[in-house]
C-alpha cells in the first residue's frame, strides 16, 4: 500500500524561511531509517505558495490565481511518499518524525489509489501502459 504522507505549512515555512541545520540532519536521519527498510518512495519540502499558481475548473473554462494563497492550515510545506502493508504501519513510521516546524506542526497521511482499485477498462490499460514508459525513463 502507497500512502502519501504531507507536511502543513505554517507562517514561517510560507514566508520562505529554511530549516535550521539540526533540524535538516534530523529529517535525513529518519528518511535514512526509511530508505534503509526499503519503504521510502519518494519526499520533499515545496517552496512557498507564493512562487505557486493555482487553475480552477469551472466547466471547460480555467482560471489562473497566482500565489501567495492565505489559508496557511490548507497549504502543504513538503512530502513522502511510501509504501508499507498497512495504515497502521504507515501511522507506526509518522509517528516518529520529527517535528518540521519549531513550533507546533501537522502531517497528514493519505492512502494512494492503485490501478487495481479500478478494474479493467480500457482507459486503466492506458494508465499501465503509461507507468510503463515512466518506468523506462528513471
Amino acid at each position: 500500500m502507497r500512502f502519501m504522507v504531507l507536511v502543513k505549512a505554517n507562517k514561517d515555512s510560507e514566508a520562505g524561511i529554511m530549516p535550521s541545520e539540526e533540524m535538516l540532519g534530523a529529517m535525513a536521519a529518519f528518511n535514512e531509517e526509511m530508505v534503509k527498510a526499503g519503504i521510502m518512495r519518494d519526499g520533499n519540502g515545496l517552496h512557498p505558495s507564493a512562487k505557486g499558481a493555482r487553475i480552477r475548473f469551472d466547466r471547460d473554462k480555467r482560471t489562473l490565481i497566482d500565489g501567495p494563497f492565505t489559508e496557511t492550515k490548507e497549504l502543504i510545506a513538503g512530502y513522502w511518499i511510501i509504501e508499507v502493508k498497512s495504515r497502521e504501519e504507515a501511522i507506526e513510521w509518522m509517528m516518529r518524525v520529527p517535528n518540521p516546524h519549531t513550533d507546533g506542526g501537522e502531517i497528514e497521511i493519505r492512502q494512494m489509489f492503485e490501478l487495481e482499485d479500478f478494474g479493467e477498462s480500457p482507459a486503466i490499460a492506458h494508465h499501465r501502459e503509461l507507468e510503463q514508459q515512466m518506468a523506462k525513463g528513471r
